[in-house]
């Protein structure tokens, strides 16, 4: 969205009014994540869409400079409380909520009051990234897995109030069926393609699969899934937490993301001459993300909770390392099944969690991998065990400190995502750190567990 026809806008805006009247929607929340990962809102009536089509809905520069907590920070780009934003709802991704009738969802566009973009919207970089693929004459298809932990209501801080039984075991699944088939069936009404559903290793752990699919709807998939997740929760006398880590010593929940590369209708990642069927395309933009990584954490494990899940040995992928199918290694090659691969094989980075902005994300990850091919990166050998156990194995940073000195250390990333989101992110981070680093693991899963 490069430009502002406020007329166009307007009319648009009035037209999907009249739809959504007509399916008893009444009010339109329009979304957008912070740098801190956290989903804010505004809402009109939808008798006022229209406006908020083409004119925006204000909204604080500061937000650019929230924390998870809300405390809010300072940095070289804040303007502190002076400055107004206006959000511009994308109108082809409205969706009704089929868990909160009577109401409407849409991500929205960052603009300032002249019209022009704002240089913190992570949706557009997002946006600018699958664009740069498409001048390119590629394009991604990506998706991001879901992982949350419930608990009672009544008992917030107990993972096993709500289900008990095996890892991955049926009894856990049965306990909860009709939340399960109401969390599917509610997303499958809003337009999100579940792919499958199932407990996962942790007390009162599941994690949800939907379809993968251009990267911005990709992360606007991701925002709507976890809300309705949350929203179906409540209504289940349930708690959803997202949290990388809701207790020490406990397995965390990821944000693993899976990304192909694509040429036309063929996918790139299968059907190549390289190891394991990659093209060499599709092996230089895996090359590109294995190496950023350590930056690529400054976005996608954002926060001082991430670094309690990226434990060795928990299948979280802490050693920089790539292999086929090895579910240790944070970068691992997914073929699918003989029959299948042109359509499903993919990289999976298993290494980030749900406190990141899906946008951000996605952005980092395709900047990431064309660095790599325009450097004509090759990948290292594979690693078929779990990389903990090699003398050689990188760790990756195991800290936020470390994270943000990777990012900013890496050009072809700060230059993707220009100099003041760059710096502002950074200065979010390091707010984060002065404010939850010194806080012993117990109490820092407390505070952050609810959080996003």
């Amino acid at each position: 969205m490069s430009q502002l026809d406020r007329a166009e806008l307007a009319q648009q805006g009035a037209i999907r009014a009249d739809g959504l009247r007509a399916a008893g929607v009444e009010l339109v929340a329009l979304t957008f994540v912070d740098n801190s990962g956290i989903a804010r809102v505004k809402a009109v009536p939808v008798d006022r869409l229209w406006s908020a089509a083409a004119w925006g809905v204000g909204a604080s520069n500061s937000f650019d400079f929230f924390l998870a907590t809300d405390d809010i920070v300072g940095g070289t780009h804040s303007r502190g409380p002076v400055g107004d934003l206006r959000l511009h709802p994308d109108l082809d991704a409205l969706v009704p909520l089929a868990a909160q009738p009577g109401w409407a969802w849409a991500p929205v566009w960052k603009y300032d009051q002249d019209g022009a973009p704002h240089p913190q919207d992570a949706r557009a970089l997002a946006a600018a990234a699958t664009a740069r693929l498409a001048e390119l004459g590629y394009r991604a298809r990506t998706a991001v897995e879901l992982e949350w932990v419930i608990t009672a209501a009544d008992a917030p801080d107990d993972p096993r109030s709500a289900t008990a039984g095996p890892a991955y075991g049926y009894a856990r699944l049965s306990s909860q069926a009709a939340y399960l088939r109401t969390l599917v069936s509610t997303l499958t009404a809003q337009g999100v393609a579940v792919e499958q559903v199932h407990p996962e290793y942790a007390a009162g752990q599941f994690e949800v699969s939907v379809a993968a699919g251009d990267p911005v709807r990709a992360a606007d998939i991701a925002v709507l899934t976890r809300e309705t997740i949350r929203t179906v929760s409540e209504q289940h006398g349930l708690r959803a937490s997202f949290t990388p880590k809701f207790a020490p010593g406990g397995v965390g929940n990821g944000g693993h993301v899976h990304l192909s590369l694509w040429d036309g209708d063929r996918n790139l990642c299968a059907g190549g001459d390289r190891r394991f069927g990659l093209t060499d395309t599709a092996e230089a933009f895996g090359a590109g993300i294995l190496s950023r990584l350590p930056a690529l954490l400054a976005i996608g494990a954002p926060s001082v909770v991430s670094y309690l899940r990226l434990e060795p040995h928990h299948w979280a992928g802490v050693f920089r390392a790539w292999g086929l199918e090895n579910r240790e290694a944070p970068l691992r090659l997914v073929q699918g099944p003989a029959g299948q691969r042109d359509r499903a094989a993919n990289f999976e980075v298993k290494c980030f969690d749900l406190t990141a902005n899906p946008y951000l994300v996605v952005a980092a990850l395709i900047f990431a991998g064309l660095a790599g091919v325009a450097e004509e990166a090759r990948l290292p050998e594979p690693v078929d065990v779990d990389p903990g156990t090699l003398p050689s194995a990188e760790r990756l940073p195991a800290s936020l400190a470390e994270a943000v000195a990777a990012f900013e250390a890496d050009s072809a990333l700060t230059t993707a995502f220009g100099p003041e989101l760059a710096t502002t992110l950074m200065d979010v981070r390091r707010g984060e750190i002065d404010r939850l680093g010194a806080l012993p693991p117990e109490e820092l899963c407390a505070v952050m567990r609810y959080l996003h």
